[in-house]
């Protein structure tokens, strides 16, 4: 995971679509130091979770990450890392509704990992039973419904994808 998310940071850099800091750009990198086992450990004490274990290689790589455009979210640093419903309730209420609850109960129980205050969210949504894996959503209120991916990995083999697009479309 470490190469993908330095190729979304040269590839980011490179588009330069977005503003990012004099360091970020010096160093080619959107990330910051990685999170201690610790940190991490508290934080899952914090919420009564066991974070999936491609999150904690993830935050021990970097402990959060920049966005790499406008449409993904940055992802939060461990100890800003909480449960949706503390940081957003409203969204909940909204998605509780009748013929879309589905959605709401699942981002009752779900954290949000990226996006706070953005206009989309990475949520990360614990299984209900030993036999579930752990659910990834990036989930916006302008963007109907989830957008859910596999892993993290698989989310941000995509951005990365979108970014070569991208660089391929200017080009010509």
């Amino acid at each position: 995971m470490n190469s993908l998310l330095k190729q979304i940071s040269e590839k980011a850099i490179e588009l330069a679509d977005f503003e990012f800091t004099q360091e970020q750009t010096e160093n080619k990198w959107l990330g910051t130091k990685p999170a201690s086992e610790n940190e991490i450990q508290l934080t899952e004490k914090r919420l009564g979770i066991d974070f999936p274990t491609d999150f904690k290689q993830f935050m021990s790589i970097t402990n959060g990450f920049s966005a790499p455009n406008d449409i993904e979210p940055t992802f939060e640093p461990i100890n800003k890392i909480d449960f949706l419903k503390n940081i957003d309730s409203f969204i909940i209420e909204t998605y509780s509704l009748n013929g879309i609850e589905n959605i709401g109960i699942q981002l009752e129980k779900s954290i949000i990992v990226g996006g706070i205050n953005q206009e989309q969210y990475f949520l990360l949504i614990p299984p209900n039973s030993t036999n579930e894996k752990w659910k990834y959503w990036k989930f916006a209120n302008w963007h109907p419904g989830e957008e859910e991916h596999e892993n993290l990995e698989s989310y941000f083999k995509e951005v990365l994808s979108f970014l070569n697009e991208t660089i391929e479309s200017e080009k010509n």
